[in-house]
């Protein structure tokens, strides 16, 4: 077989398929990350016979079986806004044994998965989806959405922090790019503050105000992209409609 009959195959068989990791995912089943790992360990099965390796395509004909369990075609893709409390950690487990959102979603919910994360004393909008294409594309800085905070800190913040903040600050070899910082009062010792980020590097506020002195005790996120927390109660689900999702990510679903 020549080097453009090869092509030609390879491109035949991308276009039938997609690669299962991706599939559990998209099926709301686990991370890509998790699926890989749950082939290595033999618990996933392709057409009667355990998969040994991530690397194949796998198409709606194919009879996808995890933990004996067998797995539909991928649903349709779901988002929802849920208004995070502090004292929550945003992960499916924890080692320390600390109480998950997802233990406290409503029973009914899907499997779904996080977009990025609040930290465990952060609370407000934190988004949720059954797709993790969905999840990894919109976490993406390219994808061009900011997130926006409202911050309590212990300390005092001048005008040169907040020009510095603008122009993007480096914590112990970290680089963080630009935020957009405004007061919005001066309470004693405390002030808030509204801040605006387009990347969401892990704890990114909390460091670089630690790095000028001031020691962030509450922080809210007040959006994310077009979505905002507006009026969702504390520990609120509430899903995005359809027509609304489609608006924010048309392009990503027509692609998918």
């Amino acid at each position: 077989m020549n080097g453009e009959e090869q092509n030609s195959e390879t491109e035949d068989m991308a276009s039938k398929g997609e690669r299962i990791a991706k599939r559990l995912a998209r099926a709301g089943v686990c991370s890509r990350r998790d699926a890989e790992r749950w082939i290595a360990e033999g618990r996933v099965m392709l057409n009667g016979k355990i998969l040994e390796t991530p690397a194949v395509l796998v198409t709606d004909a194919d009879a996808i079986v995890v933990d004996g369990r067998r797995i539909g075609a991928a649903p349709a893709t779901r988002l929802w806004r849920y208004h995070k409390p502090a004292g929550l950690v945003t992960s499916h487990r924890d080692e320390q044994g600390r109480d998950t959102i997802f233990q406290h979603l409503p029973a009914d919910m899907p499997r779904v998965i996080s977009v990025g994360r609040l930290d465990l004393n952060s609370e407000g909008l934190l988004l949720l989806t059954n797709d993790g294409a969905l999840s990894r594309h919109l976490e993406l800085p390219a994808t061009g959405w900011s997130r926006q905070y409202r911050v309590r800190a212990f300390g005092r913040v001048g005008d040169g922090m907040l020009r510095a903040l603008a122009k993007g600050v480096t914590v112990d070899g970290v680089h963080y790019g630009s935020i957009k910082a405004e007061i919005e009062k001066q309470q004693g010792a405390n002030v808030w503050l509204h801040m605006t980020l387009h990347e969401g590097k892990n704890r990114e506020i909390r460091r670089v105000l630690s790095h000028f002195g001031v020691e962030v005790n509450r922080l809210i996120r007040e959006s994310y992209g077009p979505f905002h927390l507006s009026k969702l109660p504390v520990g609120g689900v509430e899903e995005v409609e359809p027509q609304v999702l489609a608006h924010a990510v048309g392009k990503f679903l027509q692609e998918k």
